[in-house]
């Protein structure tokens, strides 16, 4: 196999991810304060604001990592924005996913190179960055998003990052739950209001110990794709869990948590699909302390509504309120 020649981009994409900065390139200028804006390198262009210009062929030519200095004497570091960068600046129709989330997705639902992957619900496109990342050009991932808009915006914005059309890319307007078409997907992910609803479709499309991975955002969406996926029969034990992320405040002997973080913004369910015929184990849990044993009678409850033993309170703790004259 040939090694890939540095400073090139991979095939049948137009982004350079490394090298010097090129014509077109996205670069990210960042001031003293940490305020950061992207621009489009251009030849014969100037990058202006309130602290003076930046001429856009200075950059080009330059290696990631320069400063250059506008015309109001204050620097800037320059670098190709990161793919998280990009995610959170792109322009929107939908909500984004964010990278915290993004990233427990490829790695839950494991996304692998060549994995053929169904998404339920582009949106802007960030996620479908990121998968595409994953699986990458010997892969497959086909996106399904229901409104026009965002599937012009979400097209748009992967084109963006990749420099062009992405080869292991296919982007389809229409309900996942009436226009899936594919078979022996190893991964769905479903970013939409309601996932329950592709629960069947889902279970078609995937090979045996393939995943489903949704991203819902509220407790109810939750609790309603966990019963669904736990009573359809075709799926294992469903996983849910939340992510939170926290940077931290470093500074010689000055180390705390940051004051602001990214709490919550969504939950994640994941299920492995079984093999044809398979009836699911029934699950075993510890029953809660208190509750009766199965198999033992429960005692009935007396005439004050309580079934606890005489001299027993309702808390569990010995009631000492008895008549001393007894």
């Amino acid at each position: 196999m040939s090694e890939p020649t540095p400073g090139t981009a991979p095939s049948g994409t137009g982004r350079v991810p490394h090298g010097p900065f090129r014509p077109g390139d996205q670069v990210q200028l960042t001031d003293p304060k940490g305020r950061v804006n992207t621009i489009t390198l251009q030849p014969g262009k100037l990058y202006h604001s309130h602290k003076g210009a930046i001429a856009h062929d200075d950059i080009i030519g330059s290696p990631e990592g320069s400063v250059f200095r506008s015309t109001g004497g204050v620097d800037y570091l320059a670098f190709r924005p990161l793919l998280a960068d990009f995610a959170l600046r792109m322009p929107r129709g939908a909500a984004v996913v964010y990278p915290k989330d993004a990233g427990q997705i490829i790695a839950m639902a494991d996304i692998f190179p060549g994995a053929r992957v169904v998404e339920a619900g582009a949106g802007s496109g960030a996620l479908t960055c990121f998968l595409l990342r994953a699986v990458g050009e010997h892969g497959l991932v086909s996106s399904y998003e229901r409104r026009p808009d965002f599937a012009d915006i979400a097209r748009a914005n992967v084109e963006r990052f990749f420099g062009g059309p992405h080869p292991a890319w296919r982007l389809t307007v229409g309900a996942l739950e009436d226009a899936l078409s594919e078979t022996e997907v190893d991964r769905v992910v479903l970013d939409m209001l309601a996932p329950w609803e592709c629960v069947d479709p889902v279970a078609k499309a995937l090979v045996p110990g393939g995943m489903v991975c949704a991203y819902v955002a509220t407790t109810t969406q939750m609790s309603r794709i966990v019963e669904e996926l736990r009573g359809h029969g075709t799926f294992a034990e469903p996983y849910a869990f939340e992510t939170m992320l926290r940077s931290w405040h470093v500074e010689g002997l000055a180390v705390r948590p940051d004051h602001r973080m990214v709490g919550h913004t969504g939950f994640l369910v994941t299920a492995r699909r079984l093999a044809d015929g398979v009836t699911p184990p029934m699950r075993r849990r510890r029953p809660a302390k208190g509750s009766p044993i199965p198999g033992t009678p429960v005692p009935a409850a007396d005439e004050g509504g309580s079934s606890g033993a005489p001299g027993d309170s309702p808390h569990g703790a010995p009631d000492e309120s008895q008549d001393e004259a007894s």
